[in-house]
């Protein structure tokens, strides 16, 4: 269990590295600031819970470079608080990606905005269940929630449920899904210009996910898990 105090900052750094099972608990104040970065090494089974006060914000990286499931419970408490979640995975061989989100938008005058991508190659699965409640009463509430995801192979897949449940009327909620396959005129352009098939994929692939990874909000902790996308990249 973590608890940011009333007006205070924070950053939290989690790192799974071998299977195990884990449940995080964190509690922000009203006017905190807590930044999550969450990286995914091993196979492992983990839970978050986050209950946030008034006027706090909250921003979170989760990024599964194996098989992993990722469940994200998210409960905006206090009127004014914020809440981002970007999420990647990466799926290779007969690896297996899950992540579940819950956001609540339990009062009034609340934001968040969730972006979770996903690449699978070989047999891979990937799946991405979300939920956005709001409540009675939870007027002028602003939710969005997008699942955008590439397949490399005809035998990958990847399912993705994004969902809405909204008893407010003053509401601004939004949420959306793709899963498709590679630009091939942006490989074909990269190709006319010197660069390999395997090179402009590479290439579209770290763009793809590059821009959520980047905003992790550590600058040297961003850098090394590039390097370590772009190495799973090459195993897709």
């Amino acid at each position: 269990r973590v608890e940011v105090a009333p007006g205070a900052e924070g950053h939290l750094i989690v790192v799974h590295r071998a299977p195990d099972l884990s449940h995080i608990e964190l509690s922000l104040g009203e006017d905190a600031r807590l930044e999550l970065t969450e990286l995914f090494l091993g196979e492992a089974f983990a839970e978050v819970e986050v209950h946030q006060g008034g006027r706090s914000e909250c921003r979170m990286t989760a990024v599964q470079l194996s098989s992993a499931n990722a469940s994200y419970r998210i409960d905006l408490d206090g009127a004014d608080a914020e809440n981002e979640l970007g999420g990647v995975f990466l799926a290779a061989g007969n690896e297996h990606c899950v992540v579940k989100l819950r956001t609540g938008h339990n009062v009034a005058d609340c934001r968040s905005n969730s972006y979770i991508k996903g690449v699978a190659g070989g047999q891979a699965v990937g799946e991405f269940c979300g939920m956005v409640y709001v409540a009675p009463d939870a007027q002028r509430t602003d939710a969005r929630q997008q699942s955008r995801n590439i397949l490399l192979s005809r035998t990958a897949r990847i399912t993705t449920q994004p969902q809405l449940e909204i008893y407010a009327d003053d509401v601004k909620c939004s949420h959306g899904a793709t899963v498709g396959q590679m630009d091939a005129e942006a490989i074909l352009y990269m190709r006319q210009r010197g660069l390999s098939e395997a090179q402009a994929r590479r290439l579209q692939i770290e763009g793809f996910v590059g821009d959520v990874v980047t905003r992790c909000g550590i600058e040297p902790l961003c850098g090394a898990i590039l390097e370590r996308a772009a190495a799973k990249i090459e195993t897709l």
